[in-house]
């Protein structure tokens, strides 16, 4: 099938694969940056939701850098159309505090094994949703 839509006449050794697996029915990106994503983000919350709609998601989340912003005109533009919204944010955490610059050990156990670096521990996205 795919051969045929590229213009593939001839089987070739070097250039016969597999047909690509289907995608799942219901594929939902949890963790995206809306226009409200300070230096991270450029989707606006319409073309957003519009693009996940066309494309047959069935929910779709945002999860800003540090605020909340933009949740109320996603949670608008999104009950408008047939793709569940998800609320979200990547929150920032500081064990003792933000200008603290040196390894943290989050357990006993993890401290034994390694140290997590201050940017990979301080950085979590925290995902809200409620079912339907």
């Amino acid at each position: 099938m795919l051969r045929s839509a590229l213009g593939w006449t001839a089987s070739h050794p070097q250039t016969d694969f597999k047909e690509p697996a289907p995608v799942a029915d219901s594929f939902v990106h949890l963790h995206v940056h809306t226009e409200y994503s300070m230096l991270d983000g450029a989707a606006k919350n319409g073309k957003l939701v519009a693009e996940a709609e066309r494309q047959g998601m069935p929910a779709i989340a945002m999860s800003d850098h540090g605020n909340m912003f933009g949740a109320y005109e996603f949670f608008q533009k999104a009950k408008d159309s047939a793709v569940k919204p998800i609320i979200g944010i990547e929150a920032y955490v500081a064990p003792h505090s933000r200008f603290e610059k040196k390894p943290v050990f989050w357990s006993p156990a993890a401290s034994a094994r390694r140290a997590v670096t201050v940017r990979a521990a301080r950085t979590s996205p925290v995902v809200a949703a409620t079912p339907t």
